[in-house]
């Protein structure tokens, strides 16, 4: 068996090999040229499926190993009896974690209490299931919105959009890019959505960049409806604007599912997607052909720091969002060359970033309440009492 895979598929071609011969190819060069004797491909939304690019192709199997779908053309692949596999909730918990990551700079930045604060979730998949949980491990009210979920499932805790926008002093968006239909999502954020949110409200937006018009938000931040914004999709991107990332307190690459653990998710839901089609049985358990995630251990000495602050340190030492950002402003406003070239570049060499079970926090003088919030959010918790047993970690 002949298998294609992009070079941004973690461990792919070590993976791949162990069931036929690999070709890597970056994600851009992947052509009906290259797929042309080929079985499988295996990509991420980098590689558009197009028609085209499956014409004088071989090809029956193609599997994303990404969480969207908006790059493939399914209804080509179905019409042409191609199987696909996608990779669905395969960074949820890497999404949830920057999500956290970008609540407490904002706190740190603007003085709030988390626990004091209502969050709105508009669309309750993967993501927003696993970002609802962490928000509620923190103390925080939660308002759900999803309509077809509604739609479908009558769930009472499913809310009207207005409601959750009139009543939710964060509002996060994990829905997926739908252009037509009762459930369209292109410019679902517009400047009707903004004016119906709570005055002074933080946004976030790590779905994808064309659910949010940047105008309707950059005009919500200049009449203080919404007082910071987090992005890490964009419109056009990777060519950004820059008017729109210096406005935003947060903005980074399009990387919040880049942990290695959910990129490793991805590429092992292609894998057994692709043995499964094809009935085969690999001769080595994926679970060992990939590396034994690190461990983090950090120290956190809690007097006279406040609840925030004392969160704020654990989740900063397994991810600094705010390196992310720095490195984005680099090149965010330059050229339209030169930005698409810097945000490609951020992506394809982004640092190995563990999520937070792989970091194991020391607490001292810590209250037992944030404790278990520390603990709830993933992290490998022991105090001073537990020292005499750490070995045993």
């Amino acid at each position: 068996m002949k298998i294609v895979c992009a070079t941004s598929v973690l461990y792919g071609e070590h993976v791949f090999k162990t069931l036929g011969d690999v070709t890597v190819m970056p994600d851009e060069e992947i052509s009906s040229a290259i797929l042309k004797d080929a079985d499988a491909v295996v990509i991420r939304s980098k590689t558009k499926v197009t028609p085209e690019l499956l014409d004088g192709t071989a090809i029956c199997f193609v599997g994303t190993a990404t969480a969207g779908v908006d790059h493939m053309n399914l209804t080509c692949l179905e019409d042409r009896g191609i199987a696909w596999t996608t990779s669905g909730g395969c960074n949820a918990n890497s999404v949830s974690e920057y999500i956290v990551s970008a609540w407490l700079s904002f706190v740190q930045r603007h003085g709030l209490i988390l626990s004091d604060l209502t969050l709105g979730v508009i669309g309750v998949g993967h993501v927003g299931s696993a970002v609802a949980q962490k928000a509620t491990a923190l103390g925080m009210k939660v308002l759900l919105n999803d309509p077809p979920r509604k739609l479908r499932d009558k769930d009472p805790k499913l809310l009207p959009l207005d409601r959750v926008l009139q009543t939710s002093d964060i509002v996060t968006l994990h829905v997926p890019l739908i252009e037509e239909g009762p459930f369209r999502t292109r410019h679902l954020v517009d400047c009707r959505f903004f004016e119906q949110m709570k005055l002074g409200s933080l946004f976030l937006n790590t779905s994808r960049g064309e659910v949010v018009d940047s105008d309707a938000l950059l005009n919500a931040m200049e009449h203080g409806l919404v007082l910071a914004a987090a992005l890490d999709v964009w419109e056009h991107e990777p060519c950004i604007r820059g008017d729109v990332l210096r406005r935003v307190d947060l903005g980074t690459p399009h990387i919040a599912g880049y942990s290695v653990e959910g990129r490793l998710n991805g590429t092992r839901m292609v894998f057994d997607g692709l043995c499964s089609f094809f009935e085969l049985s690999p001769d080595v358990p994926f679970e060992r052909l990939i590396p034994t995630p690190p461990e983090h251990v950090i120290h956190v000495d809690g007097r006279g720091l406040l609840d925030e602050d004392i969160l704020w340190r654990v989740v900063r030492s397994a991810y600094d969002i705010e390196r992310d950002d720095r490195m984005l402003r680099k090149g965010g406003g330059a050229d339209d060359v030169v930005c698409r070239a810097h945000f490609n570049a951020l992506r394809r060499t982004y640092p190995r970033r563990w999520e937070f079970p792989c970091t194991r926090a020391r607490m001292e003088h810590v209250d037992e309440r944030i404790t278990r919030k520390i603990s709830d959010l993933g992290f490998r918790v022991y105090t001073a009492e537990d020292e005499a047993g750490v070995d045993s970690w």
